[in-house]
């Protein structure tokens, strides 16, 4: 019989491959669980528990967190990566993870298909399709939601109707939670004015609920990354983990991204990254302080670059090495503390310090004093400084009066 290695999270739309694979196709099924932090031990648990309920031959569940940092999160982090200035690119990176661990236990296996369970309308189809077209060309790819085009309402009554339990939440959402966040889709998600109820967020409370006073956190970063929160020397992956809890339990984190997809189409999640959203706006600021204008500059638009080609699938396209060296360059003066106060529902970083910093005080201070010039030098850099827009005013005399 036919072996095929299955992506699984244990959610509606994988429940149904794991079935629908054994049963209508004839594969013997063995499932992979990649954790990028998402999981509890006790959820783990699970999970296998309901893949082999589901009929699978073998269940492999491997810890990708320390990976998913190391080789994705940490280029995020450096880079400033926000898709849409505001989503932290929080599942892009770990579908590319997950697609790389299902092909090696694939390969391990000897077996004959890959499988995901992505739907035909969105981003992770592209992802995964991508990436096994790269790490597994020898394989085939079966993609039963996508084939069949069922909606999460099919999938629960053909489930349903063979004998397996559906829970009602499960089938209202698409929930996907990792080390770097959480995406919400499906019911609410589907309109661009409304926004899910509490009870779909997890690692954030409502506004409402935060009884805590003012505080400030401080990050200490090492070539761009974090390496103490408070003093407590902790490794990237326990950094983010504190910091989704803290800042999470101000009621910070939570929002809405609103994009086009990589099939041209316009799409909206919900999202909670409390860690992610702090870290990006402390490590974009001590950036500002030991980073010159133009790299600064240059780093930002690669950054940019490099989140939206991850976001996109394209993360085995050459270029992302080339811009891996750039940012791992810039980043060699990244090193010193931000501090970072968190009100209810707020936060703003009131402080940073390193021994890059480019803020020279005793040579020149903003609006005030400067020992690097007199003002004959200012007036005449003022002059010339302005040559192209006086030349064209001289043109178009009345453009601006």
């Amino acid at each position: 019989m036919k072996k095929v290695v299955l992506a699984f999270s244990g959610g509606l739309d994988t429940s149904f491959c794991a079935v629908y694979l054994r049963e209508e196709l004839g594969y013997d099924v063995i499932s992979v669980t990649v954790d990028t932090g998402g999981f509890t031990k006790e959820g783990l648990i699970e999970i296998e528990k309901r893949a082999k309920s589901l009929g699978v031959t073998k269940h492999h569940t491997i810890d990708g967190t320390r990976f998913v940092y190391d080789r994705f999160i940490s280029y995020i982090i450096k880079g400033n990566s926000l898709r849409g200035n505001v989503y932290p690119l929080s599942v892009g990176a770990e579908r590319v993870a997950q697609a790389i661990e299902v092909t090696k236990v694939a390969k391990k296996e000897r077996a004959d298909a890959v499988a995901h369970g992505s739907t035909g309308a969105g981003n992770d189809q592209i992802r995964f399709d991508v990436a096994f077209s790269v790490l597994a060309p020898d394989k085939e790819l079966v993609t039963p939601i996508r084939d069949l085009g069922l909606s999460r309402e099919e999938e629960t009554g053909w489930l349903r109707e063979k004998g397996f339990d559906v829970q009602a939440e499960v089938k209202d959402y698409s929930i996907n939670e990792g080390l770097w966040g959480i995406t919400i889709g499906g019911k609410q998600t589907h309109d661009s004015w409304d926004f899910p109820p509490d009870k779909v967020f997890k690692h954030t409370k409502s506004v409402e609920s935060v009884d805590l006073p003012q505080r400030e956190v401080v990050l200490s970063f090492k070539e761009g990354l974090p390496v103490e929160i408070d003093g407590e020397r902790l490794s990237g992956v326990d950094a983010v983990k504190k910091l989704n809890s803290t800042v999470g339990s101000y009621g910070i984190g939570r929002g809405v991204h609103v994009g086009d997809t990589i099939l041209g189409i316009k799409g909206r999640i919900v999202f909670e990254a409390p860690g992610p959203i702090i870290l990006i706006a402390a490590h974009r600021e001590l950036e500002k302080l030991v980073l010159s204008k133009q790299q600064r500059f240059w780093k930002d638009h690669l950054g940019q670059v490099y989140g939206d080609m991850l976001h996109e699938g394209l993360y085995f396209d050459p270029v992302m090495r080339d811009i891996e060296a750039m940012i791992d360059s810039s980043q060699q003066v990244v090193t010193g503390r931000v501090r970072v106060r968190l009100s209810p529902g707020n936060f703003i970083v009131t402080g940073t310090e390193s021994s890059y910093s480019l803020m020279k005080s005793d040579l020149a201070t903003y609006g005030e004093v400067q020992k690097l010039w007199d003002g004959r030098d200012a007036e005449g850099f003022s002059r010339i400084y302005g040559i192209p827009a006086k030349l064209y005013g001289m043109v178009h005399k009345d453009r601006w009066l």
